[in-house]
């Protein structure tokens, strides 16, 4: 296609195309702002506050890629590459400040708190420089890069050991690396509905169990851990039970 071509197609969308495709990579970017002002509250030792502006990181990466593609923002807007803005924001919110988290709370002995934290940092950087992360038909190969999702389990829901803590981290770290497949769950094949539905669930039970915090109740616990056997049984299922 020539420049000229080019530029008559791109002049095809309205202004209120072009507006909401800037609104909805701004919408996207704002997950970094979100994961700032986590920052901030981690060094406050507020941890419900960083853990709750985690989790509003977390909603607006589940929600952006469908306002994406309402709004057509790639063809919109074909020089904004949507996919590495993603990207950068979500190794910043599920990498980079939770492993900050991770190493000013203190779930673990102060002699293998710096270990771990670099244990999730370098093992998040290979898991995303790696071909293949997500398949073809939208699955994670490997544990996605969700510490903020681990650092919420051993801090709110969980009350471990330190070394049960270790042990966590160590697992989690190495299922980045084996080929199971995890569902993105706007993406998923099998139960889609269904999976929807208990990632929605899961989302209102952590803000209820942020609510809460430090106050634990066993049944918004409960909730949590039976999401998260929802997850492990659905990747097991994609896996190997499905060709």
């Amino acid at each position: 296609m020539s420049e000229n071509s080019t530029t008559i197609a791109r002049e095809q969308f309205t202004f209120f195309q072009k507006t909401m495709a800037w609104c909805v990579h701004l919408f996207t970017a704002s997950g970094l702002v979100a994961g700032f002002m986590a920052i901030l509250a981690i060094n406050d030792l507020a941890w419900r506050g960083a853990m709750l502006w985690l989790v509003v990181a977390l909603v607006i990466d589940g929600i952006d890629g469908t306002f994406a593609r309402i709004f057509r923002v790639q063809e919109v807007l074909p020089d904004m590459n949507g996919k590495t803005m993603d990207y950068i924001i979500d190794f910043a919110t599920y990498a980079i400040i939770p492993a900050y988290f991770f190493h000013q709370a203190g779930l673990v002995e102060a002699a293998y708190n710096l270990p771990c934290t670099i244990v999730i940092l370098l093992v998040s950087a290979l898991y995303y420089s790696k071909e293949g992360m997500v398949s073809e038909d939208y699955y994670f190969i490997g544990f996605p890069v969700m510490w903020n999702m681990v650092v919420f389990y051993l801090f709110f829901v969980f009350e471990l050991s330190s070394i049960w803590n270790m042990l966590a981290v160590i697992f989690f770290a190495v299922l980045h690396f084996v080929p199971i497949k995890f569902v993105y769950p706007s993406r998923g094949k099998h139960f889609q509905r269904l999976t929807i539905a208990v990632t929605t669930i899961l989302i209102i039970d952590f803000a209820v169990i942020l609510w809460y915090h430090p106050e634990k109740y066993f049944w918004l616990s409960l909730v949590a851990i039976l999401a998260a056997i929802y997850f492990g049984v659905l990747a097991i299922y994609d896996t190997w039970w499905v060709k």
